[in-house]
């Protein structure tokens, strides 16, 4: 699925707001200087300024123009009540790939996994980016798919808000028919607690997703770890007869 154009210019300006480029307090520049900058129509750029909006990092009023609002870095909060949720969770945060390899599965990994010990797993190691904050990883993910998804590795890194799963339903033809997801409270390991900015054993969720095809074999598993502060998880829960 390719990322909307308002959606990348919303990336980009928000970008420049965080890294300094618009400080808190300043005017933002017109509609109309933004179309003449991009090369867009006008309906992108109020798109892009919606979602900019939306963010909390600039304000729009009517006969006053847009400034360029304080920022207060925030907990994340996502909803997570459909597949759609999660497409919406990823791209709102830039992937840094760290390291892309092929493992096989020893006892324990198999368990996490899903899968039979033995068998071969493509490995993307990677973190999250928080939208809001510069430099604060929301998360560490380390995802296992298929070896048949070769490609994944150079997908990734052209697309780097898609999730892995969408990527290969797009390249591949192969879609989530369930997503089966548990959450532990653990222990951030010593290897990617520097990385997170975090002390050693200190208090992480973790995510595991487990993508299910229709025949109801597990082909992604990622598991990824949360950092305690910077992410909740937001589930609603109904009666089935409502």
């Amino acid at each position: 699925m390719k990322e909307p154009l308002y959606k990348r210019m919303a990336h980009e300006l928000e970008q420049d707001i965080t890294q300094g480029k618009y400080p808190p307090g300043t005017p933002f520049p017109t509609e109309m200087e933004l179309c003449e900058t991009w090369k867009v129509s006008r309906h992108t750029v109020r798109e892009a300024l919606r979602e900019l909006t939306e963010q909390g990092l600039i304000s729009r009023r009517k006969g006053a123009g847009t400034t360029v609002c304080e920022h207060k870095p925030e907990m994340q909060n996502h909803p997570l009540a459909s597949l759609e949720d999660l497409l919406t969770l990823a791209s709102n945060n830039l992937r840094v790939v760290k390291k892309v390899d092929e493992v096989v599965a020893d006892f324990e990994l198999s368990q996490l996994i899903g899968c039979a010990p033995g068998s071969r797993w493509l490995h993307v190691a990677s973190i999250r980016e928080d939208s809001q904050t510069q430099n604060t990883p929301i998360c560490w993910t380390d995802s296992y798919t298929s070896t048949a998804f070769a490609k994944i590795g150079k997908l990734i890194r052209n697309d780097p808000y898609a999730l892995i799963s969408s990527l290969i339903e797009k390249h591949y033809g192969i879609r989530s028919h369930e997503v089966h997801q548990s959450i532990t409270a653990v222990g951030v390991p010593v290897k990617i607690a520097k990385i997170l900015g975090v002390e050693p054993g200190s208090p992480a969720m973790r995510i595991i997703r487990r993508y299910i095809n229709g025949q109801g074999q597990t082909y992604e598993t990622t598991v990824s770890l949360h950092p305690a502060g910077r992410y909740t998880c937001s589930i609603v829960l109904k009666h089935k007869n409502i």
